[in-house]
């Protein structure tokens, strides 16, 4: 029971994570509640491990939440679903929201193997969520500085604030990025990004295909066709194309020797060249660019 409980934790991503993570006090948050769902535990359990505790979580590690913060924090939800379902009615229920170190310390506490292997998750995304917020300072004063002249009661000013967010994570702007040797996770996630980019096609050149492939094709969207040219040097076989098919139609592979270089094309409007192959993503220093060309896209569509 307890590996089918972490195996579940295990799938879930960094960017899942970081939408459960919150600005409160000029902090990175997380609710109580939801760090109980991630470690399989009850709210009530949780806070009851760090009341016996108490004296190992100061505020800078764990803090109830004012009903003003609580209303704030409601506000950068993207969804009012949890709004609606809160059980926090009064000042006695106000939940507790835990910073990156009390989320270490929870899970030294807790002692137990899904605590664990989740808290590093949570630190890997509190540590995207800070890389995030550097990376685009600018952009996220001149969203503050016209959210300060807009009436807070427009509900429509947030979702394109979510908007704008979402896009920026998505990267659909990046032409070129280079991964350095260890940037595993970076790079798989931009190329997760480029597949969720398909409406209709995705069109993979790469000679060194194998299932991992396949599991990040799963993130594509539903009823986009795929089809993958491969070589005989390729680990991948009949049996895991069908299992594939099972799930996530339709995906074609097919044999040829015309290519060196790994290409992959979404509906035949984007093209990007990869350094290396898609399996072997942040073992080595490589690039990945986009080809803006589209007489380049044709030519290699007229390949087939």
């Amino acid at each position: 029971m307890e590996e089918n409980k972490l195996s579940i934790q295990n799938e879930i991503s960094n960017e899942e994570i970081t939408h459960l993570i919150y600005t409160i006090r000029g902090k990175q948050v997380m609710l109580d509640s939801d760090v109980a769902m991630l470690y399989n535990y009850e709210t009530k359990k949780v806070n009851q491990a760090v009341k016996r505790n108490i004296d190992r979580f100061p505020e800078r590690f764990c803090f109830q939440l004012t009903e003003e913060e609580l209303e704030i924090m409601w506000s950068q939800i993207v969804t009012t679903s949890k709004l609606e379902d809160n059980k926090y009615r009064s000042k006695k229920y106000l939940p507790y929201v835990f910073t990156e170190q009390g989320i270490a310390m929870l899970s030294g506490i807790l002692k137990s193997e899904v605590a664990v292997q989740v808290s590093i998750k949570i630190m890997d995304a509190f540590v995207e969520m800070r890389k995030f917020i550097s990376i685009n300072k600018n952009l996220f004063e001149k969203v503050i500085s016209i959210e300060n002249k807009m009436d807070k009661k427009f509900i429509e000013h947030d979702k394109k604030f979510d908007k704008i967010f979402d896009q920026l994570q998505l990267k659909e702007n990046i032409k070129q990025r280079v991964f350095f040797e260890g940037q595993i996770y970076d790079a798989y996630s931009l190329i997760i990004d480029i597949i969720k980019k398909a409406n209709k096609k995705i069109l993979i050149i790469d000679n060194y295909i194998d299932d991992s492939v396949l599991k990040m094709l799963a993130k594509k969207k539903n009823n986009v066709e795929v089809v993958i040219l491969t070589s005989d040097k390729s680990n991948i076989n009949v049996l895991d194309i069908k299992k594939f098919n099972k799930e996530y139609p339709l995906l074609k592979v097919a044999k040829t020797n015309k290519f060196h270089d790994r290409f992959i094309i979404i509906d035949n409007k984007q093209m990007y060249h990869l350094g290396a192959s898609i399996k072997d993503l942040g073992k080595k220093c490589f690039g990945i660019n986009k080809i803006e060309d589209m007489k380049i896209i044709e030519k290699i569509d007229n390949l087939f």
